[in-house]
């Protein structure tokens, strides 16, 4: 398997309760963030949706889909989510979100193996692809939420 690491940030002029509520609200992301085509929980958490388990499948500019589910395994109101994946990639990820000045810092790390033999052959030459590719996801992400806010995205990387 290839491992993964990937950090994004985002720098959102919004108060932290509205990013918490878009990010939290991930069955939704379909609607602003261009390249995710779906979310469907699969199975509920509890009240904190701690345990809910839920199917992303994700499509970008290149030529392959990429479908996991998505484990989560903590929530800290309005700070912290962590999951674990399982599927054509797995691994872990986790959303972290600081407020100063008015505005919201966001954190996705997410580090993970693909286990799609394609990929993992591919890997050692694909590599920045695969990684240009996250990122112009993420990218879309950013600017989806921000869109979807009504906000400025200050800052992305």
């Amino acid at each position: 398997m290839a491992r993964y690491e990937f950090l994004t940030t985002w720098c959102l002029d919004a108060p932290i309760e509205a990013v918490w509520d878009a990010l939290y609200a991930s069955e939704r992301w379909p609607e602003w963030w261009r390249g995710v085509e779906r979310v469907q929980v699969l199975e509920p958490g509890d009240a904190d949706r701690v345990g809910e388990l839920s199917r992303y499948t994700w499509k970008s500019r290149l030529p392959y889909r990429l479908e996991f589910d998505m484990r989560t395994t903590r929530v800290e109101r309005p700070y912290l989510v962590e999951g674990a994946a399982q599927g054509e990639l797995s691994g872990q990820g986790r959303w972290r979100l600081f407020e100063g000045n008015g505005a919201t810092a966001v954190t996705y790390e997410w580090i993970v193996e693909t286990t799609e033999r394609w990929m993992n052959v591919l890997a050692p030459l694909a590599r920045p692809v695969f990684a240009w590719n996250h990122d112009v996801v993420m990218r879309n992400g950013g600017e989806g939420l921000a869109r979807l806010l009504g906000v400025r995205l200050l800052a992305h990387g």
